[in-house]
């Protein structure tokens, strides 16, 4: 199963490429958005060389962005749940232990979880 390739709107792509040029780090730009570091570098170095949103480039709306996201992590998923289904036989099971903190559900944020095999 091939990961579907994803799709961002050119304000998107401008917005992540305004950040690095405002001082912040590719890695930490990438990390906060979402992206893989080479892709952001492509970004920065075709609006350096003015090609960021080309004009013979297709017209991405934030939904179908979204969509394409979406597809992705699903497919990702579905690989990890295949990983788990087909351990070999001697490896236990893993086991998801979620750490609860009411501090967090006071401020309305999820509790963590972690996996231990």
């Amino acid at each position: 199963m091939k990961i579907p390739k994803q799709e961002y709107t050119p304000e998107f792509r401008e917005l992540a490429v305004k950040r690095v040029k405002s001082g912040q780090g590719i890695s930490a730009v990438a990390k906060d958005l979402g992206l893989i570091e080479q892709t952001l570098r492509n970004w920065v170095k075709a609006a350096d060389a003015g090609k960021l949103n080309s004009a013979g480039g297709k017209v991405v709306t934030p939904e179908q962005m979204e969509l394409s996201r979406l597809r992705a992590e699903n497919i990702r998923l579905k690989r990890e749940c295949e990983i788990l289904k087909n351990r070999p036989h001697g490896l236990p099971h893993p086991l998801c232990i979620e750490t609860l903190a009411s501090t967090l559900r006071e401020r309305g944020q999820w509790p963590t979880a972690s996996w231990r095999f």
